[in-house]
Formats: structure tokens, C-alpha cells, sequence
């Protein structure tokens, strides 16, 4: 499988998945409002409401990561009988994207991976650049959905990877940790994907199937040891 490089997803697959931070700001919602919900019951309901949001945000209709996050929010608690002021909550969560932890095998990971890596995130720009920052992450290039105005697992994103790295679509693997976004997304670019199945996820959505199946990255090894 020779590679001109990975594409590679920031959250949840190089990243630990924001399940902690979703249900702490749903926990925080919940004491706020009176609200008579589990936290993780919560964060379902609004994530459901969110992805669906993500949907339709595209070209002329975008919003960033922040924007549908409170937007949603307000959505899924109006529904509830409750009004909120979301900027404190999703600050919240901008505060996890900006410095979310890594997973344990990311740096043995980074130092053995044969080819170079684009990172290709549902993020809004200047988050994902502070988590790189953070972590002093090595990458070719970063694309966000904020730059494409378009989220995986809508086309644009992966197009405007392959137009910034110069990379040949046949040469490509995506990688991550969402059916949907991540392994449908790729799929309907034409481009092969790697699925990181990894078991914490809140849910997952999509049905669509990876050309390989990881448990974490240090299993990606062996299939890329002769992509270069």
C-alpha cells in the first residue's frame, strides 16, 4: 500500500474522546437548570441534536464548531423547558479542545510512523492549533472544517487536504474514530480508511465499512512499514 502520506483525525483518535468534557458540561447543565436527567442521558440528547445540526452546516449555511455547539445546546434545553445562556458552557468545552490529553501510544506512534501525516479535523481553526501547540505535535499540514466550511463527512475537507499536501487521492489513508464522519466521510472522497475502533465513544453512528480495523494506532504500524 504505498503512501504519499496519512490523513490523519485529531479528536478521539489522536486525542482522548470528549466524552469527560461533554458529560462535565452536561453535569454543570443539569445543576444549573434542575434538570431531572443523567448526565449521560443529556449528553445523547443534545449530541443527537448537535450531529444533526453538523448536517446541514455547510458552504453558505456554515457555523463553527463553538457556534453549533451553543446553538444545539440551546435547542436541546428549550425542548426540555429550559432557556440558557450557552457561552459558558461551551467554554467548557473549547477548553478540551484546546488542550484535550493524548492517547497513551500517540507519541511512540508519531516517532515510528513511516509517512508524513495530515491532520484533518471537525475543529475550528484556532482550537486545533493550540492543541498542536500544546503537545508539540510534528505534522505536515492541519485542515480544519472551519477553513473548508464543511464537515466530515461532507467531501470539501478531504478535498482541500489533497489540494494542500499535494497528495494523490489513490495515495491516501484516512484515519479515525468515527464510522460516520471518519470511515463514510472517506469513502464517499475515495479515498481508503483505516477505522480506529476504539471502546469509549458516548455513541457512534454509521454503518459504513473501513478497508482495515484498529485498535489503536500502534497497530497501524505493520500495514504502513512498506507505504513509502
Amino acid at each position: 500500500m504505498p503512501l504519499d502520506g496519512l490523513f490523519l483525525d485529531m479528536y478521539g483518535t489522536l486525542t482522548g474522546g470528549d466524552r469527560a468534557a461533554v458529560e462535565g458540561t452536561c453535569a454543570a447543565v443539569i445543576r444549573d437548570t434542575g434538570l431531572a436527567l443523567a448526565p449521560g442521558d443529556l449528553a445523547v440528547t443534545w449530541g443527537e441534536r448537535f450531529f444533526s445540526d453538523l448536517e446541514q452546516a455547510h458552504g453558505e449555511r456554515f457555523l463553527t464548531l463553538r457556534a453549533l455547539e451553543a446553538q444545539s445546546l440551546v435547542r436541546t434545553l428549550a425542548a426540555l423547558g429550559r432557556m440558557i445562556e450557552p457561552r459558558a458552557y461551551v467554554q467548557r468545552l473549547v477548553d478540551y479542545w484546546c488542550m484535550p490529553p493524548l492517547q497513551p501510544e500517540v507519541p511512540a506512534f508519531l516517532a515510528a510512523c513511516p509517512v508524513p501525516i495530515c491532520i484533518v479535523s471537525n475543529a475550528d481553526t484556532a482550537d486545533l492549533a493550540a492543541a498542536i501547540a500544546h503537545h508539540g505535535l510534528r505534522v505536515a499540514a492541519a485542515v480544519t472544517s472551519e477553513e473548508a466550511r464543511s464537515y466530515k463527512p461532507g467531501p470539501a475537507i478531504f478535498e482541500l487536504a489533497l489540494a494542500r499536501t499535494g497528495w494523490r487521492r489513490d495515495r491516501v489513508l484516512h484515519v479515525g474514530d468515527s464510522l460516520h464522519s471518519d470511515i463514510g466521510g472517506a469513502r464517499a472522497a475515495g479515498l481508503r480508511c483505516a477505522w480506529v475502533n476504539r471502546t469509549h465513544r458516548i455513541h457512534d453512528i454509521g454503518t459504513d465499512d473501513p478497508d482495515h480495523e484498529v485498535g489503536d494506532l500502534l497497530e497501524l504500524l505493520p500495514l504502513l512499514s512498506h507505504a513509502h
